[in-house]
């Protein structure tokens, strides 16, 4: 029968790229049958960590290193390159790490405290627009004391600092190979985490094969990993079916999810990993748009959205409404956008518009990225598009793009309106509210608030305890509550569709929710 697993969670390329002298490899080469195929809906945006705070961390995770890593099952960094690390001061602003010995690069430089030091300023010097620079905001410099030791010193206190330095956004690469300051951009890819990547295949797939001179805290189970990238959850799904990939990951459907279970009553091939995740759906606003750019226009919004009827509709009991930023099972969880605006109220937004000058209805415009989150977030906008529109408030044009073309489109600032998901970076408040805030931020529209960005952030990070910085958190959602640059809509669960033939899958997933290929084997194989 079909075996259900519940899992609690903490919290332009080339269009086909030969790696290292390597072709695409056959499915029986490097490590035979023993090869597993996970197949998923989140291909990277690009193959240089520098330049992504996206989903490209799935790929990366497992080909690069970092000084930190969160294993399945802890809630705090534990070492992976990094031998030790600790602050090294009273006040919070050193933070010192030591390496591993005999630490190397696949290519076979060596991974030193230098490389560690241009690594992580690079990601500082080319700035991408929308990328990991964000992450840093408090580094003012990093020091190399020795060969294989590194101090970073902080602007200010900064508790989850350690946690930063476990995100695949601070990965490191070889100097040899990663300009100090551009992109790299032969489509090439080289680490020094459990495996290699052999070849690429933009859009298509990623070949993964085990890393001979790896040495980090991961035990790798498996000797190849095929990735397979869909553009929808119905041809990934089909893939599983007709046995073409042993699992899924990240994009199925909330409609997958019901028919796989239904199917699965009837075929013991399959089970489902769920994942109690910490992921989330939220709308931004553009304030340089002229009607997304009105305070009345999003406040009208945020009372007229119905996510009850959202979840329900559409993701069919796979995901939960949320009204704060910061998810259930993390502290500083609230439900300030319920306790501002209550339930839906379509006489209480005419009265918002009315008091604002507003009569005539509003045209909108909301866009979504096509092949990122799976077939259900075309769905979800016509939904949104309906409950907007029965009020008689609203005009709404729904346009949708693939995630390339949607990310340069959302980070040009051309979208009034356009929905996005997070997966957290590490299981923090923080990770909730910081990304999103201030100039420099993960979405690339700025959404100024120095009562967060200068006093509500900089306090928490002083505080080690993070279950103390509740108050913080609560008050910074209010604020976001007030202003509606962005509009929480619902909190998801993470499903993974297991081949029975395959193990692991229950221990894949980290707390950031990245997949760690290694924890996945064949039964018959281990």
């Amino acid at each position: 029968m079909f075996h259900r697993t519940c899992l609690r969670a903490s919290a332009a390329l080339a269009s086909i790229t030969l790696l290292a002298g390597c072709g695409l490899l056959t499915d029986e080469a490097s490590g035979g049958k023993k090869r597993i195929t996970v197949g998923t809906t989140s291909e990277p945006t690009t193959l240089d960590p520098a330049e992504a705070w996206d989903g490209s961390w799935e790929l990366y995770r497992n080909v690069f290193q970092t000084l930190l890593s969160l294993p399945t099952g802890s809630t705090s960094p534990q070492p992976d390159a990094a031998k030790s690390c600790g602050f090294v001061d009273a006040g919070h602003r050193v933070y010192s790490c030591e390496l591993r010995e005999g630490l190397e690069f696949s290519n076979g430089e060596k991974l030193d405290a230098a490389a560690v030091k241009h690594s992580i300023d690079r990601i500082v010097t080319i700035d991408r627009r929308g990328g990991p620079r964000g992450l840093l905001n408090s580094l003012d410099r990093i020091e190399v004391t020795g060969e294989r030791t590194v101090r970073f010193r902080l602007k200010s206190a900064d508790a989850t600092f350690p946690f930063i330095l476990a995100t695949p956004a601070t990965s490191l690469v070889p100097p040899g190979e990663y300009p100090a300051d551009r992109p790299r951009r032969d489509g090439r890819l080289t680490g020094s985490g459990p495996y290699v990547l052999e070849a690429y295949a933009a859009g298509e797939r990623a070949e993964l094969k085990r890393n001979k001179n790896y040495r980090g805290f991961a035990e790798r189970r498996n000797d190849a990993v095929t990735i397979r990238y869909y553009r929808d959850s119905d041809s990934m799904v089909k893939a599983l079916e007709d046995e073409r990939v042993d699992l899924t990951y990240r994009g199925l459907g909330a409609q997958d999810v019901v028919d796989l279970q239904q199917q699965g009553t009837r075929d013991s091939r399959l089970r489902l990993v769920e994942t109690v995740g910490a992921d989330i759906r939220y709308l931004v606003f553009n304030a340089k748009d002229p009607q997304a750019g009105k305070l009345a226009v999003r406040r009208a919004v945020a009372q007229l959205v119905d996510r009850g009827a959202l979840v329900s509709k559409v993701y069919h009991g796979t995901a939960e409404p949320l009204y704060s930023m910061v998810p259930k099972g993390i502290a500083g969880h609230s439900t300030v956008f319920f306790d501002r605006y209550g339930e839906p109220d379509t006489a209480k937004a005419r009265e918002i518009l009315r008091d604002a000058g507003i009569t005539a209805p509003v045209e909108l415009e909301l866009w979504f990225t096509t092949d990122r989150y799976g077939s259900a977030t075309r769905a979800e906008f016509a939904e949104l598009k309906r409950q907007l529109e029965a009020s008689g408030l609203f005009r709404v044009t729904v346009q949708g793009r693939p995630e390339q073309e949607f990310k340069r489109g959302y980070t040009s600032a051309r979208y009034p309106v356009f929905g996005r998901g997070w997966f957290p970076d590490f299981p923090d408040p923080d990770n909730f509210i910081a990304p999103f805030v201030g100039e420099n931020n993960v979405l690339a529209t700025p959404y100024e608030s120095t009562e967060i960005t200068d006093e509500l952030l900089p306090a928490s990070r002083r505080e080690t305890d993070r279950g103390a910085v509740t108050k913080d958190f609560e008050r910074a959602q209010e604020i976001i509550a007030k202003d509606v640059r962005l509009l929480p809509l619902w909190q998801g669960k993470l499903y993974l569709a297991v081949s029975e033939e395959i193990g692991g899958g229950e221990r894949a997933l980290d707390p950031q929710t990245v997949m760690q290929l290694w924890e996945l084997y064949r039964k018959a194989s281990w």
